[in-house]
C-alpha cells in the first residue's frame, strides 16, 4: 500500500496584500506540516490575488509576487507546497502553479486553458501554457492543472492520467453563483471516473469587489465517489490519507482501452516529467518510510447545505470582505421599513456587528406610519443604532425652489425623485462626516427595470442585494427569519405590499407586474438571452401567462435602464448572469 497524505488549503487572500498573502500562505503551510501532511496545494494566484485585474499591468506587482515564492519555499520543509502565481517568460505572462519543495522551485505549470466569457478575461493578460507537468513524489505520480483546464474534457487531466498520474490536483479561484457547486462537483468526479484516478480540487474563498468565491475544497476518487468536501464560506484546511493502490486496482480493473474517457487518442502536447526523489532532504525520507506508523485520518464528511444558506452566507461573506478589504468598518444603510432595506440592515448585522451598522430612517410626507415604525422595531430587534431625518423641510425647500421653472407643468416622477434624492445627499453626507461606507438596498428587479433613481438611493458604494429578484428578496428574509436567534425582520415587513412611498397611496404594482411574474420576466430576457418572442410562447403555456403588451414594456425599460445600472455601485453577484460583470451593453444602439 502507498499512503500519501494531502491537504488543500481553503484561504481568503486580498488581491495585491502580497506581504498579508504570504503570511496566510505560511501559516497554512505550517498547519499542514504539523498534521503531517505531504503535499498541500492553494488555490490559483494565491499570491497576487484574484483577480488581479489590470495589476497585471504592473512590473514591480509581478516581481514582488515572485519574490514572494521564493520566500513561501523557504517554509516548504519536507511538504510539497502547490502554489498559484504570476510567472513571466521572455515578456509573457502566465497564470500558474509553482511546486515548491525544501526552498526550491521543483517545478512550474503554466494554465492551458484560459477563460475568456462571463466574468472572466484572463486571455486580456496572460499567455496559455503550452505543456503540462507530471510529478514522481512519493511513489506517486502527480498532474497539476488550473480551474478551466477541468472544465475541458478531453482535457490536461485526460493526458496527465495517460502518462501516469494517480492523482489531479486542480487549483482554482471559482466564484460563487446559485447552482454551480454540484456543476463542480459533477466535473471533479465524473473526471477521477473516466482517468481512474484521485481528484483533489481547491478553491479560494472570500469576497472580492462584486464576486464571492465560496471555497468548496473536495476530494473524489477513481470510481468517481466524492470522497470528502468542507464547508463553505469559511477559511479550512481538507486532509485526507489517499491509498494509490485503489487506483492501480481501478485501472487493472477496468477494461478500457483508453482511460474510460471514449477518446481513442489522449490530449497530447509537449511533456514535462518531474522527478522530486532527488530533492528529498533525510528528514523527508525518514517521514515517509516511517509513513504507515501515522494515525490514519478519518474521511472527512461530505458537506452539504442547501440554497438559500448558501446565497445567504455569500451575501454576508461578500459585504463583510467589501468593506474590511477597502478599508472601513462602519456602514450608513437607509432603512424605510420596507423589505430591501430589512434584509439589507440584518446582513450588514451579521457581516460586521450591530455596533458597524447605523439605520438612516428619513421619512417624508408620504411615510406611513407603519413603515416609521416598522423601521424603528427591526433596528431595536438587531440592535443597530437608528438615526431619523425627516426631509420635509429639505423638500419643501426644493418645490419652492423649482415652482417658477415647474410652473404649468403637471407633477410626476420627477417631483417624486426629487425626495429620493434628498435622502442620498443626506446619506451620503453622513458617511462622508464619518468616514463610512453607504450599503445600497436596491435589487436585481429594480435595476432591471430602472425602478429606482439616480443620484438617490442608488448612491452608495456597495449594492448588497443588486443581484437579488425580489421574489428571492423574501426567501432570503423568511430563511434569516426561521435560522434565528429570534425573528429579526417583523412580521408586518414580510406582509406589506411593496412601495416606494414617493405620492399617496403608492404601490410597485401600480408600475409593474406582481414580482413573480416580472422575475420570471426578466430571468428569460436576461439571464436565459431568450428573444421577446420566445418568451410570449413561454408565458401562454402558464396559468398566470403575462401578456404581450407586459412583456413588451418589461424588456423595454431593461434596455431603456442599462445608463442607469452603468452608473450603480458595485455588488454581489450570485446569479449567473448579473449586471456589469457578466451583461454588458452599449448605451447608444438602436436595437
Amino acid at each position: 500500500m502507498v499512503s500519501i497524505r494531502v491537504a488543500a488549503a481553503q484561504i481568503n487572500t486580498t488581491v495585491g496584500d502580497i506581504r498579508g498573502n504570504v503570511d496566510l500562505i505560511n501559516k497554512y503551510i505550517n498547519h499542514a506540516i504539523d498534521m503531517h501532511a505531504d503535499i498541500v496545494a492553494f488555490p490559483e494566484l494565491t499570491v497576487p490575488g484574484y483577480p488581479p485585474e489590470d495589476l497585471v499591468w504592473r512590473r514591480d506587482y509581478i516581481k514582488a509576487n515572485q519574490d514572494a515564492l521564493k520566500e513561501i519555499a523557504k517554509t516548504s520543509k519536507n511538504i510539497l507546497s502547490i502554489i498559484g502565481f504570476i510567472s513571466s517568460e521572455n515578456g509573457s505572462l502566465y497564470n500558474s502553479a509553482a511546486g515548491l519543495f525544501n526552498g526550491k522551485r521543483i517545478f512550474t505549470y503554466n494554465k492551458i486553458n484560459l477563460p475568456n466569457y462571463g466574468v472572466f478575461d484572463e486571455k486580456r493578460y496572460f499567455e496559455s501554457g503550452s505543456e503540462y507537468v507530471v510529478i514522481k513524489y512519493l511513489e506517486t505520480i502527480l498532474g497539476v492543472n488550473i480551474c478551466e483546464d477541468l472544465w475541458k474534457n478531453p482535457g490536461p487531466s485526460e493526458t496527465q492520467a495517460s502518462r501516469g498520474a494517480q492523482l489531479i490536483i486542480n487549483i482554482n479561484s471559482s466564484p460563487y453563483e446559485m447552482g454551480k457547486n454540484q456543476k463542480r462537483i459533477d466535473l471533479l468526479t465524473s473526471m477521477s471516473k473516466r482517468n481512474k484516478c484521485f481528484a483533489l480540487y481547491v478553491n479560494q474563498v472570500g469576497g472580492q469587489d462584486e464576486l464571492v468565491f465560496d471555497g468548496g475544497n473536495m476530494l473524489s476518487g477513481p470510481n468517481g465517489e466524492l470522497i470528502a468536501s468542507t464547508s463553505t464560506f469559511e477559511e479550512n484546511l481538507l486532509f485526507a490519507d489517499i491509498d494509490i493502490g485503489e487506483v492501480v486496482k481501478s485501472r487493472s480493473d477496468s477494461t478500457s482501452k483508453t482511460n474510460g474517457n471514449g477518446n481513442t487518442k489522449p490530449f497530447i502536447i509537449p511533456q514535462k516529467i518531474v522527478s522530486i526523489e532527488k530533492e528529498y532532504a533525510n528528514q523527508a525520507l525518514k517521514e515517509y518510510a516511517d509513513q504507515n506508523q501515522k494515525t490514519r485520518l478519518r474521511p472527512t464528511t461530505v458537506i452539504k447545505t442547501n440554497k438559500l444558506e448558501n446565497i445567504y452566507k455569500a451575501l454576508i461573506l461578500g459585504t463583510r470582505d467589501y468593506v474590511y478589504k477597502t478599508g472601513f468598518s462602519q456602514v450608513f444603510i437607509g432603512v424605510s421599513g420596507g423589505i430591501d432595506s430589512a434584509l439589507v440592515a440584518v446582513i450588514a448585522m451579521d457581516a460586521i456587528g450591530p455596533q458597524n451598522v447605523v439605520a438612516v430612517s428619513m421619512p417624508s410626507r408620504y411615510s406611513s406610519q407603519s413603515s416609521i415604525t416598522d423601521a424603528e422595531i427591526l433596528c431595536k430587534k438587531i440592535g443597530v443604532r437608528l438615526i431619523t431625518l425627516s426631509i420635509e423641510r429639505a423638500h419643501s425647500a426644493f418645490e419652492s425652489i423649482l415652482s417658477d421653472t415647474f410652473k404649468d407643468t403637471e407633477s410626476g416622477s420627477t417631483e417624486e425623485n426629487i425626495q429620493s434624492r434628498i435622502r442620498g445627499s443626506l446619506i451620503m453626507a453622513l458617511a462622508n462626516k464619518f468616514n463610512c461606507l453607504v450599503l445600497t438596498t436596491g435589487n436585481k428587479s429594480e435595476m432591471a427595470t430602472g425602478y429606482a433613481t439616480l443620484y438617490g438611493d442608488m448612491a452608495g458604494a456597495f449594492g448588497v442585494i443588486k443581484d437579488v429578484p425580489k421574489t428571492l428578496v423574501y426567501e432570503l428574509a423568511e430563511h434569516r427569519n426561521s435560522i434565528g436567534p429570534g425573528a429579526p425582520i417583523p412580521d408586518n415587513i414580510l406582509k406589506k405590499e411593496p412601495s416606494a412611498e414617493l405620492k399617496p397611496n403608492q404601490k410597485d404594482s401600480d408600475t409593474l407586474p406582481p414580482y413573480n411574474q416580472l422575475d420570471r420576466i426578466i430571468d428569460y430576457y436576461v439571464e436565459q438571452r431568450m428573444e421577446p418572442n420566445t418568451i410570449v410562447q413561454t408565458e401562454l403555456k402558464k396559468s398566470d401567462g403575462v401578456t404581450r403588451e407586459t412583456i413588451d414594456k418589461i424588456v423595454k425599460l431593461i434596455d431603456l435602464n442599462e445608463y442607469k445600472r452603468r452608473q450603480s455601485p458595485p455588488g454581489i453577484k450570485i446569479t449567473g448572469l448579473s449586471f456589469g460583470r457578466d451583461r454588458r451593453l452599449p448605451l447608444a444602439t438602436k436595437w
